[in-house]
């Protein structure tokens, strides 16, 4: 090792980080509060009927959900709508997350429509944004909701402040966006102070890359097994084992390749949605099959968990 490599590496390690990948993929040891390393999550479940056919492809299919994710935003469901989905979601003790609605992508500026500007992805610009942004979220609340999710450094931190203060319930989960995605230890580790229950990870990480930032934060870790087209198209069902080797505790999200971006989504594409979504459940019991047959000793979390963010009706 150069010695000046070696100097940073030890300046890393008295910061409690990692100073390299975890290239032996060392288990981790880390667990949901449940004993549990993994969770399904069925992302993309853009309003009721969407999640009732979910429910009805999961009981076909034996699948478990233990959690549901929805990209198009509170503010594109009708109260009507978001109640719904948190009935459905009590009911059945399955965590119901929604994005938070405005973003640089539906609003008024041109930098995120630009091919250099799309890093700004999907923030809130301006001191207004931020306002429209945190009422999404208070309505949501207000409804039942208890997980969102966020693709703002700022609004998390400001999120994570009104739940302190008893602004909004102390067990909201706040779920990190994929668009806001921790690469590395040190950013994992800033994201985890903000206020991050769940933190979104790039699709296309090694897996001792996905050991480096286990190590670095006790969160779970969400991430896409297979991804949809315009995050890459990645399909890693037979990398499962490694992964829940080495980065338990995981939310396992199933995207699908050679599918459209809906976003956002309403009654025009609801039929698509439909379908995607019972794909989405099919894909998910691929993957619980193969970690049977690869992985028998990985122990998944029961349903309903108390750390789950479950809505209140």
């Amino acid at each position: 090792m150069v010695p000046l490599m070696k100097k940073t590496q030890q300046f890393l390690a008295g910061l409690k980080l990692p100073a390299q990948d975890n290239h032996a993929l060392a288990p981790s040891k880390k667990r949901f509060a449940d004993g549990g390393q993994y969770r399904i999550e069925i992302p993309s479940v853009e309003g009721p009927r969407v999640f009732r056919e979910v429910l009805a492809a999961a009981k076909d299919l034996k699948v478990p959900i233990h959690r549901v994710s929805q990209g198009s935003g509170v503010m594109l469901l009708t109260n009507a709508e978001v109640s719904e989905m948190a009935r459905i979601g009590a009911e059945e003790r399955i965590e119901v997350c929604l994005f938070v609605g405005p973003r640089a992508t539906f609003e008024t500026g041109a930098q995120a429509s630009s091919t250099a500007g799309k890093v700004i992805g999907l923030q809130h610009r301006g001191a207004d944004q931020l306002v429209f942004a945190i009422e999404d979220v208070r309505r949501g609340c207000e409804l039942g909701i208890r997980s969102i999710l966020p693709a703002d450094a700022g609004l998390i931190w400001v999120l994570n402040e009104m739940k302190k203060k008893g602004e909004l319930p102390k067990n909201l989960v706040i779920k990190s966006s994929v668009t806001l995605p921790a690469a590395n230890p040190a950013t994992a580790r800033i994201f985890e102070g903000l206020g991050v229950t769940t933190l979104n990870v790039p699709t296309d990480l090694s897996p001792a890359q996905f050991g480096a930032i286990r190590q670095a934060v006790d969160m779970p870790i969400d991430t896409y097994i297979e991804a949809p087209d315009n995050f890459g198209g990645f399909i890693r069902y037979y990398e499962l084992p490694q992964l829940l080797r080495v980065a338990a505790p995981m939310y396992l999200k199933f995207g699908l390749r050679n599918a459209p971006d809906i976003y956002p989504c309403g009654g025009q594409l609801e039929e698509t949605a439909v379908r995607m979504g019972r794909e989405r459940v099919r894909r998910a019991r691929i993957a619980l099959d193969l970690i049977a047959r690869y992985a028998p000793q990985a122990r998944m979390s029961p349903l309903g968990s108390q750390d789950l963010g479950i809505p209140e009706v």
